[in-house]
């Protein structure tokens, strides 16, 4: 049998939205049904595979998106929030296939999951893209997303403590203003997508934080402490308010962890 890493790489390593989407899914379902060996016997890309669009700039140069209420703004917003999830596929891709040998099966299990999760977001996201006469890769997106798993390639506690602790948190915070906008906006369709993902992260954020404190107790060390001085030493960018409360703590964020971090 192909082992996971192999699967994890392939998967990494294909550029076509679609064709990405089709992989992670595939390898979470070869994973899930015992057809993929518990085997890290290749090494993941520093960098997946990319398609020929989007074109990624810097934040500073990212063009503003308009109002939501025109034309031009909804679908820079769909846009943006497609080219999101379609990051977070390799993010969790890389998770499971980088640090995978280190912290176990269950660790694999629940990254895939997130994996397929993500391709499936991005699938809803594409396709509300198209039913607005526009697709991915049709707008400029950001090109930094990946610059965090970039910088935490070698240190599991630090990847958990900034990509699903911090990235994905701050998704909780935001998602529910947005939906509410699109909500008001009329677009029931919209809305269901945000409330399916928003439910999603939350499951995805209690699986880095439930990871995050196995580590954090097998170094003997104070998770808050560990995950506030990690996060000050990996993370570029402020961790700011408003913070949805509810939502972090059924992800098992409490505020103990992020309020006197907040900049």
């Amino acid at each position: 049998m192909q082992s996971v890493a192999s699967a994890i790489r392939d998967a990494l390593l294909t550029g076509e939205p679609r064709a990405k989407c089709f992989a992670a899914r595939d390898v979470a379902r070869r994973w899930r049904m015992g057809k993929l060996t518990f085997s890290f016997d290749v090494e993941m890309p520093e960098e997946p595979a990319r398609p020929a669009t989007p074109e990624l700039l810097a934040p500073a140069r990212m063009p503003k998106r308009g109002k939501f209420g025109s034309e031009r703004g909804r679908i820079a917003l769909w846009h943006s929030l497609a080219h999101i999830e379609f990051v977070a596929i390799d993010l969790a891709l890389d998770m499971a296939g980088r640090f995978g040998g280190e912290m176990g099966e269950e660790f694999v299990t629940d990254f895939l999951g997130v994996a397929a999760d993500e391709a499936m977001h991005f699938a809803l996201l594409a396709r509300k893209l198209e039913s607005l006469g526009s697709h991915y890769g049709a707008l400029p997106a950001h090109g930094g997303l990946w610059q965090a798993a970039h910088d935490t390639r070698h240190d599991v506690a630090a990847r958990l403590a900034v990509v699903p602790m911090v990235l994905e948190a701050r998704g909780l915070d935001v998602t529910p203003a947005t939906l509410e906008r699109v909500k008001g906006a009329g677009d029931e369709h919209g809305a269901r997508i945000l409330a399916r993902i928003l439910d999603d992260e939350i499951r995805h954020v209690r699986f880095g934080t439930k990871h995050f404190l196995r580590v954090s107790e097998s170094l003997g060390e104070p998770p808050e402490a560990k995950w506030k001085s990690l996060v000050r030493r990996h993370f570029r960018g402020p961790v700011k308010p408003p913070f949805n409360d509810s939502a972090r703590l059924a992800a098992g964020l409490s505020r103990d962890f992020y309020e006197d971090v907040a900049n």
